[in-house]
């Protein structure tokens, strides 16, 4: 679990700092937001691939 919780700190820093880099610019399709959420969106299928991986196992698969 605590993997998890670290992930998820992950998770939120990121999305903080997408929402700022993306104030700060007049398009979605900005190059650093874009690079920015390829990050966030990273972090976010590691997050899914832990969560699966303890609920398989305590499914005793």
């Amino acid at each position: 679990m605590r993997e998890l919780e670290e992930i998820m700190k992950q998770i939120e820093e990121l999305r903080l700092s997408m929402v700022r880099i993306k104030d700060g610019k007049t398009t979605l399709t900005d190059q650093e937001v874009i690079t920015a959420s390829q990050m966030l969106d990273a972090v976010l299928n590691e997050y899914y691939k832990v969560l699966k991986s303890l609920v398989d196992k305590n499914k005793g698969v």
